[in-house]
């Protein structure tokens, strides 16, 4: 959140690439049963993320791989991960990095890049052979997994395991399916699968697939029933943002009195230096402002959401290295105060627009969810018009993929150069729960409690009219729905005074003082 634009163009590291010739790791030797197999796993139009995934079918182990390529003329690719990559005119070179050269018999590896244009790989060699492996391809599916099991249960997911299926080349992912839906993928064999409702009872079997997409037939069905208890995310919290470092920050309490508003999203948790969370990246968790705000907000029977991030400022996201050191940085801040949750704002580009960073943010609030039970997850970022856009998806996607169990993803229906913000917030709003539903094979309702909106009250950064009228039709159309989280950028833009101007100590339209604070509080 910020009085600066969101930006939602893909911005493609291509400077990453070094361009001429470069030695990028050890020759890889030629062995037989090898292949390498391209797919695009999203396509925009006029860009792409794909992957290429090399598997081992020969009869003994490989320790390095080099795929070369060469890719069409409009077609560049930006931005990797999982391999080092080099590129002379238009033939690139991907190498393994040092975690995963080794890959068994019947084993594989993957790496991954967004690409610009529309084409495809084409002369694709793998450690010097056809990626094909000279045999015209792969029809042959993947054995189906065996013993398939529940091995643990809470109110709101199940655990499952199961042996693993035998394929010709090598089996890389698994499917599993909750019902007749795809709910998330693994490449191991465990999952587990969230978003479940307490005490209900859900049916699930898996698939294998291959490097070539053959999928097998399904495992045996198992059955589970969740246990009894209370399913996050609670449905109704209106927490509009609070920035005590920002634009004449009122008094919680007197927001509190006037009101009736109980919880506030506080922003910001920022970097300090490295990995170490601090509020602003200046301001002590302990005996500063910010914790004698929440001390004053408990006293009045409320409570707060930190949220970590925001538009400007430097992120704990690409500052910590891995995602136990950012779970660790999240902990700090939930151990100083307690929290029931937690607010990752990823706007930014270095974080909302980074595969790296989105997947070391979600595996860390995995790493939160093992180590706090009940706490709640919350991940806020941008949209378009009509749901999530590419990066968007991809965090839903990836979300799913790895299990990591984000309670509420809320968006930010704004800066869309909008005539009407009411009607395009509901449009954006049905977009994220039509994909949370295709994601997580959820039904509407239950899509619907993980969506949230965050909007911005008066006038936005590009001089969109929220009107109180318009804002008070939102929040009786979220609590219609059924929505978990209704916010707003911000408390201390609350306030009447600065009619036609952009500010950060009033809304830039006619109102009284805590109007959209106390809509809200009836959310």
């Amino acid at each position: 959140m910020s009085l600066m634009p969101i930006r939602l163009t893909t911005l493609l590291a291509a400077s990453a690439l070094t361009i001429g010739s470069l030695v990028v790791g050890p020759a890889a030797s030629a062995a037989p049963g090898v292949t390498a197999t391209f797919a695009k796993t999203q396509d925009w139009g006029t860009g792409f993320e794909a992957k290429f995934t090399v598997a081992n079918g020969g009869p003994g182990a490989i320790t390095s791989w080099r795929v070369e390529f060469d890719l069409p003329a409009g077609t560049a690719l930006g931005s990797y991960w999982d391999a080092l990559v080099t590129r002379t005119g238009d033939h690139y070179v991907a190498t393994n990095r040092e975690y995963n050269g080794t890959v068994g018999v019947n084993a594989s590896a993957s790496f991954g890049f967004v690409g610009t244009g529309s084409g495809a790989p084409l002369n694709c060699t793998v450690n010097g052979n056809p990626c094909t492996g000279g045999g015209g391809g792969d029809t042959t599916a993947p054995s189906a997994p065996g013993a398939l099991r529940v091995t643990g249960t809470t109110s709101n997911s199940v655990s499952l395991a199961w042996t693993a299926s035998t394929d010709n080349v090598g089996v890389t992912a698994y499917d599993v399916h909750r019902g007749t839906a795809a709910v998330t993928t693994v490449t191991g064999t465990t999952a587990t699968v969230t978003g479940l409702t307490a005490s209900t009872a859900y049916t699930f079997t898996v698939r294998a697939r291959d490097a070539a997409s053959n999928t097998s037939g399904p495992s045996n069905q198992v059955s589970a029933t969740t246990q009894p208890g209370t399913n996050p995310p609670p449905i109704g919290r209106g927490a509009p943002y609070l920035f005590l470092g920002w634009g004449n920050p009122p008094a919680p309490a007197t927001i509190m009195s006037a009101t009736g508003v109980k919880w506030f999203t506080m922003a910001f948790v920022l970097s300090s230096g490295g990995c170490t969370p601090a509020w602003d990246g200046n301001r002590p968790l302990t005996g500063g402002v910010d914790a004698q705000a929440i001390q004053q907000i408990r006293a009045a029977g409320g409570d707060v959401v930190p949220s970590f991030g925001g538009w400007s400022g430097n992120k704990l996201g690409p500052n910590c290295s891995t995602p136990q050191a950012l779970a660790g940085a999240y902990q700090q801040v939930i151990d100083a105060y307690g929290l029931k949750a937690i607010d990752i704002d990823i706007e930014n580009t270095d974080e909302f627009e980074n595969a790296t960073v989105q997947d070391r943010v979600l595996e860390a609030l995995k790493i939160v969810k093992q180590n706090n039970p009940g706490i709640q997850t919350i991940i806020t970022f941008g949209t378009a018009t009509t749901g999530p856009n590419f990066w968007g998806n991809r965090l839903v996607e990836r979300a799913g993929a790895i299990g990591a169990g984000i309670d509420v993803f809320t968006i930010m229906p704004f800066d869309f150069g909008s005539s009407d913000i009411g009607a395009d917030t509901i449009n954006a709003a049905t977009g994220l729960k039509n994909k949370l539903k295709t994601t997580f094979g959820w039904s509407d309702a239950e899509a619907f409690r993980h969506v949230g909106i965050s909007g911005m009250n008066g006038l936005s950064d590009q001089r969109e009219l929220t009107t109180a009228e318009t804002w008070t039709r939102l929040r009786d159309w979220s609590k219609a729905n059924g929505l978990a989280r209704f916010a707003f950028w911000a408390v201390n833009r609350d306030r009447g005074g600065c009619d036609g101007q952009v500010s950060s100590q009033c809304s830039g339209i006619p109102q009284a003082d805590w109007e959209f604070t106390r809509i809200t509080a009836g959310f």
